[in-house]
């Protein structure tokens, strides 16, 4: 770590502390305004000489929680929303330790304003003072090269090349590089690291020998530098030991939707579909009205034949969003004139790499269409797609079996778990991004999967909604 960034570690204690007590003093003052008062009259008197006593004993213990959720573990590059998840959950939990503590002894305090208000309050001063902090940081990085640790790549593969112009274009990640070297030589890095210095190493080649590698991690263990490399495929995956009777095996798991993941994701899919149809249904109810009230005689919904999980066929449900002779429909009757049309437009229009296609200022769009399909309004009939249990609330998207035709072999893992409505590729670019960019997000999703980022993944969702893609 940079004395940077051990400074910004050092002092975010201290600032948390006045924040947090900060919070708890905003909120005992706020109690005492006359319109509140008219509105919630005190129960309880409470010296304010004793309040700060009690607050400056909770406080410490709010800064214990908060190390606990990893929140001074600090690097410049740290993510806004990761750290305020964090900040929201641990003042959470320490809300509940004192409404519990409360409740076992009424006699400490009694004032649920004050401990809501003072809880809505620490979250935000401390996310406050945390942004500015995080800003002043990034500063310092971005335009004195405060922080900034110097890298040095080894390899001469395009991993190389990748990683190398990520760090290049993207400064506020706090990596400069120094130099390259194809192969791993130790006396020309420390000549390197003499005339340049290298905070830290990363490997873009995984196919070194275990000597070599042995011998730069002994080198950068007694020199202080980090080491990092770049795996292959097999060495990411995840491995549970199993045992054949007495020989251990290693068993690759695919992902974590097995058992008891599978049964949790679909209760969470069940009760999920069923609030947000509910919730939703003004909406439906007037988009399929301004559809109607547009072309009359046509259907509100349509159905597009989709490849589901292990290879099996369904029907997505949307709002219809095209002139119904355009849409490729099971039950449009010119469905062999809308795919001809279809093929043209994607020769003519498409913009997205790989596979999947994307028609760019789609022709077919009706009016109400355009603005329905900009705001993803035309998906929420898959809420009831999720329902049935065809799909889930998150994975990766569905394609059309002359899309899936198109996969190389690997892409076929995204059919290993029902397709989503939503997913890591939707909240990261929407249908902005490239294939091979949405394949590593749904894999790394696969692979990760848990009910938290289930949960994550849809919030996050909601803001998405509102950005426009570039691709429309």
């Amino acid at each position: 770590m940079k004395r940077s960034e051990l400074f910004f570690s050092f002092i975010q204690v201290p600032v948390d502390f006045a924040m947090i007590a900060l919070a708890a003093i905003s909120a005992f003052s706020i109690r005492n305004i006359p319109q509140i008062l008219a509105q919630l009259p005190k129960l309880y008197k409470i010296p304010f000489e004793s309040y700060l006593k009690m607050v400056l004993i909770v406080v410490p213990f709010f800064i214990a929680i908060y190390a606990l959720e990893g929140l001074y573990d600090i690097r410049a590059t740290r993510k806004s929303s990761q750290e305020m998840r964090k900040i929201f959950t641990a003042t959470s939990i320490g809300l509940v330790v004192i409404i519990v503590a409360i409740f076992l002894k009424r006699e400490w305090f009694s004032s649920r304003f004050i401990i809501l208000s003072a809880w809505v309050m620490t979250v935000f001063y401390v996310s406050i003072a945390r942004y500015l902090m995080r800003s002043i940081q990034k500063w310092l990085l971005v335009h004195k090269g405060i922080g900034v640790h110097r890298v040095l790549l080894i390899g001469g593969n395009s991993k190389l090349y990748e990683i190398r112009e990520i760090l290049k274009n993207k400064p506020e990640l706090g990596y400069r590089v120094v130099d390259q070297i194809s192969d791993i030589n130790i006396r020309e890095i420390k000549e390197i690291k003499k005339q340049k210095g290298i905070d830290e190493i990363i490997l873009c080649d995984p196919s070194v020998t275990d000597d070599l590698q042995e011998k730069i991690i002994d080198y950068c263990v007694i020199n202080n530098v980090t080491y990092r490399y770049a795996p292959t495929t097999l060495q990411t995956a995840k491995f549970e030991v199993r045992m054949l009777e007495s020989e251990p095996l290693l068993e690759v798991q695919n992902t974590p939707l097995e058992g008891w993941g599978r049964i949790l994701k679909r209760i969470f899919d069940i009760f999920g579909s069923v609030f947000l149809i509910i919730l939703s249904f003004p909406i439906m109810l007037l988009t399929a009205l301004l559809i109607k009230l547009e072309d009359p005689r046509r259907p509100v919904i349509y159905k597009n034949e989709r490849i589901g999980n292990d290879g099996k066929k369904f029907y997505v449900y949307k709002f219809r969003y095209m002139k119904w002779e355009y849409c490729v429909s099971s039950d449009n009757p010119e469905i062999k004139k809308a795919l001809e049309y279809e093929k043209n437009l994607i020769q003519e229009k498409n913009i997205r790499n790989g596979p999947i296609y994307k028609i760019k200022d789609d022709p077919r769009k009706t009016k109400i269409g355009t603005f329905i399909e900009k705001y993803s309004v035309d998906e929420i009939p898959q809420f009831f797609n999720v329902l049935k249990g065809e799909m889930s609330l998150v994975g990766p998207r569905p394609h059309q079996q002359r899309e899936v035709e198109k996969y190389y072999e690997y892409h076929r893992r995204l059919l290993t778990i029902k397709p989503g409505i939503t997913g890591m590729a939707q909240i990261s670019g929407r249908s902005d991004l490239d294939f091979e960019d949405e394949y590593r997000m749904d894999v790394f999703y696969i692979e990760n999967w848990s009910l938290r980022m289930d949960v994550q993944i849809c919030l996050n969702t909601l803001g998405v909604l509102f950005q426009r893609r570039k691709n429309n």
